[in-house]
């Protein structure tokens, strides 16, 4: 199989597109022929070591021979393991991978996979689980959202943010969004009841109007995230996707600092981080199949271009995701 690699950590044209072994898969995982796949911020961090701290699980000096990036992926499926129950050779299925979903064929555990939507394309499918995952668990089981509560979403135009706007409204919560100029329209399409121009308007200005805040952006103090909620309201952190670059922590250097200040405030600090799973997927699927929530869709690259996808997605202006197409 084709497949993209790294054997030295840096900017995306360290990757190489080489023959590689078709994956064997263990009894409960699942081989996909990839269709369809997407780039995150967890990808481009993976290839450069941005934060050092990715090196303790993929290689100190250097990544360990033959992995292969990548997370997010829509397919087919070709083999099944012994234990897997629920999916069949044929099957078209979408979900995500620790790593190595930038190849022609993966090895998936079942627990990571749904059957794609029909109403959606494979790029579309694609670009689902990571980002869905996020603003779902982070919204439900860490935000605790309710209906009728006001939530504020920022990074609104980003991968996580259009499926938390999207998500936030499936929960009966009053959204607004935060975004650039260029992309208030879009917000709005999704179902924001405001959006707030960052580039005009500094929502850390607005004093106890909000529930929930979602921040994925991680360009502002705790102090300055904690202002524009009420007095029991809850600061939901991402980790700061789009800055704190480089270092030894990167993004978890906000996680942290909110873990530190959590026991010594009246509001509710607390952290997402992803857990992929089926359950989740088929709801997720659910709530696409009636249309509640869609996928977006900035742009689309060819399999053979995947440095240069990695490169547009780490000047982190995209709207929506990333997809690339085999």
């Amino acid at each position: 199989m084709k497949a993209w690699s790294w054997d030295r950590y840096g900017p995306p044209e360290v990757l190489t597109l080489k023959d590689m072994d078709e994956p064997a898969i263990a009894p409960d995982e699942v081989l996909v022929r990839v269709r369809a796949a997407s780039v995150n911020p967890y990808d481009w961090r993976h290839v450069g070591a941005d934060p050092k701290l990715v090196r303790l699980s993929i290689g100190l000096r250097r990544p360990k021979p033959g992995l292969v990036p990548g997370a997010d992926l829509a397919g087919v499926v070709e083999r099944v393991g012994d234990q897997v129950t629920g999916l069949r050779p044929g099957d078209a299925v979408f979900g995500e991978v620790r790593l190595g979903s930038f190849a022609e064929t993966v090895a998936v555990p079942q627990g990571r996979l749904a059957l794609k939507p029909a109403r959606l394309t494979f790029e579309q499918a694609a670009s689902v689980s990571m980002a869905a995952h996020t603003a779902l668990q982070g919204l439900r089981d860490v935000g605790r959202i309710s209906a009728g509560q006001r939530v504020l979403v920022n990074g609104s135009s980003g991968g996580i943010g259009t499926f938390a706007v999207q998500l936030a409204k499936t929960f009966g919560a009053e959204v607004t969004g935060v975004c650039s100029t260029r992309n208030i329209e879009l917000v709005r399409s999704l179902g924001a009841d405001e959006v707030v121009d960052y580039t005009r308007d500094d929502f850390t200005e607005r004093e106890g109007r909000y529930d929930l805040l979602m921040d994925i952006v991680g360009d502002r103090s705790l102090a300055r995230l904690r202002r524009p909620l009420t007095s029991r309201g809850t600061l939901v952190i991402v980790g700061g996707i789009a800055s704190a670059r480089g270092g030894l922590l990167g993004p978890a250097a906000q996680v942290a600092r909110g873990a530190l200040a959590a026991p010594f405030v009246s509001q509710r600090i607390a952290t997402v981080s992803w857990k992929p799973n089926s359950t989740d997927l088929r709801l997720l699927a659910e709530l696409m199949e009636k249309e509640q929530i869609s996928p977006v869709i900035d742009r689309t690259y060819a399999f053979a271009e995947l440095p240069e996808a990695l490169r547009y997605i780490e000047r982190g202006h995209a709207r929506g995701k990333v997809a690339i197409r085999f």
